[in-house]
């Protein structure tokens, strides 16, 4: 079955056409600038990648693109829709009601729109994508895969917040987590790697990208995560401050005179380590190459970011009361070993000992520490569209 996968953003549209029986990417792409100007990219397997400008006032023009490009006599891969056999999309936020991957209907096309105000700059843009995809193919069957699903078999001491429980039975006020379907993905080829049933395990995932989080995986279960109510708690990440005393919210909007709202948008859009660089770059390439050349910013933030993801590391371990593997993956985690090395270097009471030579590669599914380690560390590229095609598969 061929599977089209599509990951919708308020100004963009990520897919992958992928044959659910070998695995293989048939073609994959990015529309961009959607409701401004717009472009496509479009790679079909083996193929070369082009990029065209197209006019894409909205969702409903991107996704005709997709098809069109994937239907073209020339560099298409499928001669019809008909070659299509579902469409898995992916969805950031399901609430507490959708703790699994769910077959598309209006039903639930309702149930994720009461989870809108959780993630507002993303839900909404999901479900245009699927209304879309179900206006231009009506007989192909849809289904939505959750970033938070994963997480919701967290135990109530580890999603609670301490505050009045009201606003957890009000509005539903707790910790949620995100990048499931990449912790997921990861921690199963973990248990595949080591050859050890997946529930008889105990592994932490180091999601690390421009948005981070790290996941404490027991016996195939999340049990705690660093993300929490918004993708903003937990980790230093590319432009995100991650945890911070709340109180410093009043303190610079009375320093600075803004509003909430704008707080807010100074700690999503220009903090982490772009703004610890002094507005350097949240490329951890370019903070690389400002170390090397000695701007001490550029070398605070990446040793703030490795600094936060130790400690991290080291509480989900007192979590899970012990660890037998850590993994690192997503951009940062697969291919640079500089912020690897860093953060191993506040582990090694665990019994870790890195190999400098393994270490060096990058985007590689490899063993980073060294045989006589008393834990595994390993960095596993994820592949969550792979993820949410097989998701798709097993619910149809």
């Amino acid at each position: 079955m061929n599977i089209l996968v599509i990951n919708c953003g308020s100004s963009s549209l990520k897919f992958q056409l992928i044959n659910s029986d070998s695995e293989t990417v048939l073609a994959k792409g990015l529309c961009e600038r959607i409701g401004i100007d717009g472009s496509l990219t479009y790679q079909p397997a083996g193929g070369e990648k082009k990029q065209q400008d197209k006019a894409m006032p909205t969702h409903k023009e991107a996704i005709s693109y997709v098809i069109d490009a994937l239907t073209d006599v020339e560099n298409g891969v499928v001669k019809s829709l008909d070659e299509i056999g579902a469409v898995g999309h992916r969805v950031v936020h399901g609430g507490e009601k959708f703790a699994s991957s769910v077959v598309i209907d209006e039903e639930m096309i309702h149930e994720i729109e009461a989870c809108n105000e959780l993630a507002p700059l993303h839900n909404p843009a999901n479900i245009i994508g699927i209304n879309v995809c179900r206006e231009l193919m009506p007989n192909t069957p849809m289904v939505a895969v959750f970033d938070t699903a994963f997480h919701q078999t967290m135990p109530k001491k580890a999603y609670m917040y301490g505050l009045p429980y009201e606003y957890y039975e009000k509005y539903k006020v707790r910790r949620y987590g995100f990048h499931g379907t990449s912790h997921s993905f990861v921690s199963k080829r973990m248990a595949e790697i080591i050859g050890k049933p997946y529930d008889q395990t105990k592994t932490i995932v180091c999601h690390l990208g421009n948005g981070a989080s790290v996941c404490a995986i027991e016996n195939g279960k999340s049990v705690d995560t660093s993300m929490g109510f918004t993708p903003l708690e937990g980790l230093v990440m590319g432009t995100r401050s991650g945890d911070i005393d709340p109180a410093i919210v009043e303190f610079i909007a009375n320093k600075e005179n803004l509003d909430i709202t704008s707080v807010l948008n100074i700690l999503n859009k220009k903090s982490g380590v772009f703004g610890l660089s002094g507005n350097l770059s949240s490329d951890f390439r370019d903070l690389e190459n400002g170390a090397q050349n000695g701007n001490e910013k550029a070398a605070t933030a990446q040793r703030v970011f490795s600094y936060r993801v130790a400690k991290c590391v080291g509480s989900y371990v007192a979590a899970m009361n012990g660890v037998d593997n850590i993994v690192f993956t997503a951009g940062i985690g697969e291919n640079d070993g500089k912020i690897r090395e860093l953060v191993c270097e506040n582990l090694t009471y665990l019994g870790i000992a890195l190999d400098a030579e393994a270490n060096k590669k990058r985007g590689e599914e490899v063993r980073i520490s060294t045989p006589d380690s008393k834990v595994n560390v390993y960095v596993v590229p994820t592949n969550e569209e792979l993820a949410i095609a097989r998701e798709t598969v097993a619910l149809l």
